[in-house]
């Protein structure tokens, strides 16, 4: 089980709190059970509620309080590997249809917000710096795939020299853009994907915990006060699926992010550090991914730790990736620093897959904005008898992490260790 820092981010201090659902008290029943209350449970609630099906969801803690409500917001298109190691994973048709189901999702996000008038904050626009020069050959080649699979005009290649153009940082050798992309405030998107699963008829339960899930031709889907039989259940956990289904659990690794936001700086100084008001990372192991929000804070994430137990100051664990980048901000005080657990994978691709009347999906290793809401409503198109998206993926290959339950977290945090010191060397 994940427990999540307090939910002290700016993302909670912005919005007000979604009015407080009820705890699951006795036994009911539905036709679809979702556990989880991110955007893979409520896309999938909202998609089952809307094609006619009685829908009842299970958060165990607040709605969008988990990564979905605690994220950096960036909207980033397709996978976390690039085109041509999909290729060489699936092969290329294989590869190219799931490419292309993967770039949907961008599509369905944005026509949720608007179908459902959903206030997020919503911007245009991701850059992806490249930390070293070999990386602008990878970038290329996912330039050229992502064109001739998209169109012209889906992916370009900024050179260094053009760089400070999208974003004033120094040090990177070019970039790639993707006008796709862009960024959100997560946690409004959540919780108007709340609104909109309980308009259009879902239940919604907080503070239900699962505790158990029992098989059968209807499964029986257990809280501490009360249970839920259906005919499906839809497992959306992501970085906390092992306490619910560990035989799905052991293929992902919960990473912890932290993310710190400073003072508002003003509309003509935020410019200034991100001109084109864009989405940024880096390709770094451990990577920088940095936005500005619509008051104009920067909102950035640098540094992870892999282990559950997070820093004692957030904010003084972040602040030098930030000011390695932004030295100019070293009188800026930082509002707010918060975290949460990503569900990460051994292959970076998120896993899908189905046990009887029991279907899962996480581990989208931090593409979790858009995916997850294509995520859940592909597992709604499944139980309704058009399964090809899902199928897709849940037929992407996955291994365990190694360790077994004991040893899987140390020699996972052995790994990243190494990886990011060659990071830093």
């Amino acid at each position: 089980m994940i427990h999540h820092l307090p939910n002290c981010s700016y993302y909670a201090a912005s919005v007000p709190q979604f009015p407080a659902q009820p705890q699951l008290l006795g036994s009911i029943e539905a036709d679809v059970c979702v556990v989880g209350g991110g955007f893979t449970g409520l896309a999938a609630a909202l998609a089952c509620a809307e094609k006619g099906l009685d829908t009842i969801l299970l958060e165990g803690d607040c709605i969008a309080n988990g990564a979905s409500g605690r994220n950096g917001g960036q909207m980033i298109p397709g996978l976390n590997v690039y085109a041509h190691e999909l290729v060489s994973l699936l092969g290329r048709d294989s590869a190219e249809a799931l490419y292309l189901l993967a770039a949907s999702a961008r599509d369905r996000v944005h026509a949720r917000i608007a179908r459902h008038g959903i206030d997020c904050d919503l911007r245009p626009c991701h850059v992806h710096l490249a930390a070293r020069k070999k990386d602008l050959a990878d970038f290329q080649r996912e330039a050229d795939f992502a064109n001739r699979l998209l169109g012209d005009g889906s992916a370009d290649i900024i050179a260094a020299a053009d760089v400070g153009r999208h974003v004033a940082v120094g040090g990177y050798h070019g970039a790639l853009l993707t006008p796709a992309g862009g960024h959100m405030h997560p946690m409004k998107y959540g919780y108007g994907l709340a609104r909109a699963a309980l308009a259009a008829g879902a239940r919604i339960y907080e503070q239900s915990r699962v505790i158990g899930i029992a098989d059968g031709a209807a499964a029986k889907v257990t809280t501490a006060r009360g249970s839920v039989t259906a005919k499906h259940v839809l497992l959306a956990c992501d970085a906390d699926m092992g306490s619910v289904d560990p035989a799905a659990g052991k293929y992902t690794m919960p990473v912890l992010n932290y993310i710190i936001a400073t003072e508002p700086l003003g509309a003509e100084r935020a410019a200034a550090l991100i001109p084109s008001g864009a989405a940024v990372s880096d390709s770094r192991f451990v990577l920088n991914y940095f936005r500005l929000s619509a008051d104009h804070r920067l909102l950035f994430a640098g540094g992870e730790k892999y282990s559950v137990k997070p820093p004692a100051d957030i904010a003084s664990f972040v602040r030098p990736y930030m000011l390695k980048l932004f030295p100019s901000l070293r009188d800026t005080t930082i509002d707010y620093a918060w975290g949460g657990a990503v569900g990460i994978t051994v292959n970076r691709l998120p896993q899908f897959g189905r046990r009887g009347n029991q279907l899962y999906a996480h581990g989208y290793s931090g593409q979790g904005v858009l995916l997850a809401t294509l995520a859940g409503e592909l597992m709604a198109d499944a139980i309704t008898g058009n399964g090809d998206g899902f199928d897709r993926f849940a037929a992407i290959p996955h291994l365990p992490f190694p360790g077994g339950k004991l040893l899987r977290s140390p020699i996972y945090t052995a790994a990243m260790m190494y990886m990011a010191l060659r990071d830093r060397l």
